[in-house]
């Protein structure tokens, strides 16, 4: 999973320029990035990406809405947020990995490879750390749209049909962005907010 590629075949550039330009690119032309920013066997920069995502989110998370984050006090919140980057983020991109691969396979036929779904899944969590905002309507849109950029990518990586992309991403995408970043959480408290008005 962490191996580096010295000459990918398409792959993201390295370095904090490469993970600010691929955050840009899957927010603003996924079908783009997905198509030409997904290398095979070039899983190291996705791993990276997500592991920023994660970090930026659980930091803000921390800032933003103390009351949703574990730790209280700075020292409990910087040693949170450094798990977060060194255990947590890691482990999640690949159980779900492995979960989507699982999923993949009873769906799609010929479909590319784990490492290609490492980097989908990973890149879909672009919109994550906008998650951290305490606006339910916020992070209800945010965790949408990166169940979308999953759903978007596993159809155009894998080449397969939106509706085998959908129901292959599904549970994964609820796992995610419904449980990890909150939209679940989000969307009950919205939905709650309009039926009391």
């Amino acid at each position: 999973m962490t191996t580096w590629v010295e000459n990918p075949r398409g792959g993201r550039d390295r370095g904090l320029r490469g993970i600010v330009r691929a955050w840009a690119e899957v927010l603003g032309r996924p079908r783009r990035f997905f198509r030409h920013g997904v290398a095979p066997g070039d899983q190291a920069p996705g791993l990276v990406f997500a592991v920023a995502m994660a970090v930026i989110y659980a930091a803000s998370l921390s800032v933003l809405d103390p009351s949703r984050f574990p730790a209280g006090g700075p020292l409990r919140a910087a040693v949170t947020v450094l798990l977060v980057g060194v255990l947590v983020a890691p482990a999640v991109l690949h159980l779900l990995a492995a979960l989507q691969t699982l999923l993949l396979m009873a769906v799609v036929r010929d479909r590319a490879g784990v490492s290609e779904t490492v980097q989908v899944i990973a890149y879909a969590t672009a919109p994550a750390p906008f998650a951290a905002i305490p606006i339910p309507e916020v992070r209800v849109a945010c965790c949408l749209y990166g169940a979308t950029l999953l759903v978007v990518g596993l159809g155009v990586v894998h080449d397969t049909t939106r509706l085998r992309a959908f129901v292959a991403g599904t549970v994964p995408a609820v796992l995610l962005f419904g449980v990890g970043f909150g939209g679940s959480d989000a969307l009950v408290d919205l939905l709650l907010s309009w039926y009391i008005i």
